[in-house]
């Protein structure tokens, strides 16, 4: 009997060391470093084109456990480190970047907040807020709404404020983004950025998409061996795309902003991709006057504060200009202990403010 254990032992000795050997193979595979890449070409049931992170593209072995349903050009796939065979798909989800671009408060900025503006008030409401909350109105006319619209004017004259209170007053999903955002430093990353920007929009429609100093990447196009210009008008195009593809009467809407209309390509603003252009002007006396009643209504303020004159003068102070007097004058009262802000404390921040910017320096306190 002991030598028949003896045998069979020696039998099965092979077999061991032959699932060793496969277990081995197993936890080399699960332990093994996979690649992230984007398939952008499928030739057959085994073969296809990936592009990497760092642009290159490669023609490469589709394995046979992949589920071929899921692929289809675009999609993410994982790709073995040393073949670059796709080896996996990767399940459709939101870019992380993307998803801090959605606000999950609204802001708190109103309508009240934007000193004077009534015109381009009016004018935003008919074009980004009426077609959400009541798209039958434009129906019952025949009309289509605006598909997109952009605010321009120097800086500090609420473009960004009337933006965010657009978003306060609709119930729609507000995605932010500054234009210089879009520009990536891999090659095709901005204009992947782009789609997934406009397809959160739409998942979470009714939604407002506000570019803001959309100037980084709609600058108007040129011959330019620079990689990273190429890049940028890649990424501007991608843009193009994305608001050629939208219904007008869709419940989506592009909100952009700029202080340079005058360097946008023409192809970006023309009738059809943004359908509305607004004005933000410095503002003139009425709205001076609106906008100090705004920034010291909850300040206390001397007998001998006159505003007025601030409201006549004959200046180029633009809305953030005046809050910045205003929050000023209070910090001169302040560091000499008062409470009450006076006419000289006024007086001195408006020096500043207009010394800082004739000078160019970066706006802040001017203290």
């Amino acid at each position: 009997m002991e030598q028949e254990f003896i045998q069979n032992q020696e039998r099965l000795k092979p077999q061991e060391e032959r699932q060793e050997e496969e277990r081995a193979k197993v936890n080399d595979l699960r332990g093994t470093p996979m690649a992230v890449g984007s398939l952008e070409e499928i030739i057959d049931d085994q073969h296809a084109i990936v592009s990497t992170n760092v642009g290159s593209e490669h023609y490469v072995s589709i394995l046979s456990f992949v589920d071929k349903e899921q692929l289809e050009p675009g999609c993410a796939v994982l790709l073995n480190h040393k073949t670059h065979a796709v080896i996996g798909v990767l399940a459709e989800d939101t870019d992380p970047m993307v998803s801090v671009m959605k606000l999950e408060k609204a802001p708190q900025e109103t309508y009240a907040d934007v000193g004077g503006l009534d015109q381009q008030i009016q004018e935003i409401k008919e074009s980004v807020e009426l077609p959400l909350t009541h798209p039958e109105y434009y129906e019952e006319m025949g009309i289509k709404p605006p598909k997109g619209v952009i605010l321009y004017g120097s800086p500090g004259t609420g473009k960004t404020l009337l933006a965010k209170a657009v978003a306060n007053q609709t119930s729609a999903t507000f995605l932010r983004v500054v234009g210089s955002e879009l520009i990536q430093k891999y090659l095709g990353d901005g204009p992947k950025m782009v789609r997934e920007l406009f397809r959160v929009a739409e998942e979470h429609a009714p939604s407002i998409v506000f570019i803001d100093e959309i100037d980084a990447v709609g600058t108007k196009r040129y011959d330019s061996n620079s990689g990273g210009e190429r890049e940028i008008q890649r990424t501007m195009l991608e843009l193009l795309n994305q608001l050629d593809g939208f219904d007008s009467r869709g419940d989506v809407k592009v909100l952009m902003a700029t202080n340079r209309i005058d360097s946008l390509d023409p192809a970006l603003i023309r009738p059809g991709r943004i359908d509305r252009k607004i004005e933000f002007p410095l503002p003139d006396e009425k709205t001076k006057r609106r906008i100090f009643q705004i920034h010291t209504s909850r300040m206390t303020l001397a007998d001998d504060v006159n505003l007025d004159e601030f409201v006549t003068a004959k200046d180029e102070l633009s809305g953030a200009d005046i809050k910045a007097m205003c929050t000023e004058a209070g910090l001169l009262a302040l560091r000499e202990r008062r409470m009450r802000v006076t006419m000289e404390d006024f007086k001195k921040s408006k020096e500043n403010v207009l010394y800082r910017k004739k000078e160019g320096a970066p706006e802040a306190l001017y203290l």
